[in-house]
């Protein structure tokens, strides 16, 4: 099944991979139907080896940086549609996080291409990561208040920025948030990332009325809301 899976890695070199990431490496990476993409060959090759992936994945890297989307872009969006499964490693931290994997998480989202991560510890960085929405610059506005009229005003007040906006809710006012969305008449894409990093995990990109008719009644699930930029 094709998918985009970004890769979270240690900032410091001598940090190990995180154990599920390094577990789906190595089960995968020797795979045909697998691309591996890394950010620049040396770095990644020396890390790779670092942490006991297999040596002979070195020769199926290819490069996706500032440097090579342009003209990648389109070529891994075609392999994905195949039915390749891809990786995509950033030389540290987190890919699609300020990093040019934005581009390509966003047309996999435009295109209904999967895309997921191995476990990354901070929901937010991950979640907009996952959004593929441009963040260059973003704005994390905390939890949405809960009584009105300062929830309406709250809403409305912060959907007048035009920046990326990440908002926290708790888990059994999210339909109600959708709602309360709804209701601003809003046409800005939202993305919606449940259960991040859980076998349970959920995430759905598209305007407010789509995700609300995805929501099963009465379902309830740890989530952050993503906002694109007008």
């Amino acid at each position: 099944m094709s998918e985009l899976i970004l890769i979270p890695t240690p900032i410091a070199d001598d940090l190990p991979l995180e154990p599920i990431a390094q577990s789906m490496l190595l089960t995968d990476a020797l795979k045909e139907e697998v691309v591996l993409l890394v950010e620049e060959h040396k770095v990644a090759r020396q890390r790779w080896l670092k942490w006991g992936l297999p040596r002979e994945a070195i020769d199926k890297f290819q490069l996706y940086n500032e440097h090579t989307q342009g003209k990648l872009a389109a070529e891994i969006i075609k392999l994905l549609q195949s039915g390749k499964k891809v990786y995509l490693l950033s030389d540290c931290g987190l890919p699609a996080f300020c990093d040019p994997g934005q581009n390509l998480v966003d047309l996999c989202h435009k295109l209904g291409i999967k895309v997921s991560s191995s476990p990354f510890p901070n929901s937010i960085a991950l979640a907009v990561a996952l959004s593929g929405f441009s963040h260059s610059r973003f704005s994390f506005c905390g939890f949405v208040p809960v009584k009105e009229p300062e929830r309406d005003q709250w809403i409305r007040l912060e959907l007048k920025r035009s920046e990326t906006l990440v908002w926290m809710e708790t888990p059994y006012r999210l339909k109600k948030l959708l709602e309360d969305l709804i209701r601003t008449g809003t046409k800005r894409e939202i993305f919606l990332g449940m259960d991040l990093g859980s076998q349970s995990e959920k995430l759905l990109r598209g305007s407010v009325s789509y995700l609300s008719k995805q929501l099963v009644d009465g379902e309830k699930r740890e989530f952050v809301l993503v906002i694109g930029p007008l």
